[in-house]
């Protein structure tokens, strides 16, 4: 459900409007449940006025499988996720089945799940995956590509002086799954990273950050070379941990459908755990 406001009004007004048979303790826990968006960006509270050209929708119920991975949206070409921390994109030496793609695969089989990309264990939010071939290889070439829209939320240490700026290097993983940087385009492969500062507090500042390419550990090690390591990430180089987890949480993707053309945006609200930092 959705609808373009054409006079100032209040949410709770407007989805009244749009679902006139529930109560208003229904629309208040659609609300709270992160169901109701403003212009894709999800709204928590129900005293927002909202102004003449923005748009309200009300997102389908969220399902959630095992590992409390919630299934955000799923055709039959492809399925969009939001994984939690500390669950593994796919299977490693380590981990077989106690991953997204493992969770997909035992929910929706025997369909094949297929593999998109990839969020690492401790960054939480939003991810895809494909039903069929012809989708996951047209996806693909989308991340390849950068055909896509996508954006972070990360908690750092230190405070920033710039308010926004690109961070460009070329990375290569070492034999010991260490990413690194260099300016050499022979020895790695392109990295670019965009970031804004949204608020600094306490020597820490969050930033959003946009990626133009997708290398492995890109943002930690962009963060980590500009002296500002994500919180949390001991790996490289963090010296704090406020949210007694890695502060990187993937909130936004926005792509055009590989099959329909549709244009389709997805948000992940913010852990809680950050808000106090934002």
């Amino acid at each position: 459900m959705k609808t373009k406001v054409s006079e100032k009004q209040n949410l709770l007004e407007i989805l009244a409007v749009l679902a006139p048979d529930s109560t208003k303790t229904t629309l208040r826990s659609w609300i709270k449940q992160g169901r109701v968006t403003i212009n894709g960006k999800t709204c928590r509270r129900s005293d927002i006025e909202v102004l003449p050209g923005q748009e309200v929708s009300v997102e389908p119920k969220q399902w959630v499988l095992g590992g409390n991975i919630k299934i955000l949206y799923q055709d039959s070409h492809l399925i969009v996720i939001d994984k939690p921390e500390g669950i593994l994109s796919v299977s490693s030496n380590f981990e077989k089945q106690e991953t997204a793609h493992g969770f997909l695969k035992q929910h929706f089989a025997p369909s094949r799940i297929h593999v998109v990309h990839r969020l690492d264990q401790d960054t939480s939010g939003v991810m895809m995956f494909a039903f069929s071939e012809k989708a996951r290889d047209r996806l693909k070439a989308m991340f390849e590509k950068h055909d896509l829209e996508r954006s972070y939320i990360a908690l750092v240490e230190g405070a920033f002086e710039q308010e926004k700026g690109t961070w460009q290097s070329y990375l290569y993983e070492d034999g010991n799954y260490y990413v690194r940087t260099t300016h050499d385009p022979e020895k790695g492969k392109l990295a670019v990273t965009h970031f804004e500062v949204l608020n600094v507090k306490k020597n820490l500042s969050s930033l959003r950050l946009t990626l133009e390419t997708g290398r492995k550990n890109q943002i930690r090690v962009h963060c980590k070379e500009a002296g500002h390591p994500v919180v949390g990430d001991k790996k490289y180089g963090a010296e704090t941990n406020p949210l007694k987890r890695l502060g990187l949480h993937a909130h936004y993707l926005s792509f055009k459908h590989p099959i329909t053309d549709k244009v389709m945006t997805f948000n992940s609200p913010v852990p809680k755990e950050f808000n106090r930092y934002l």
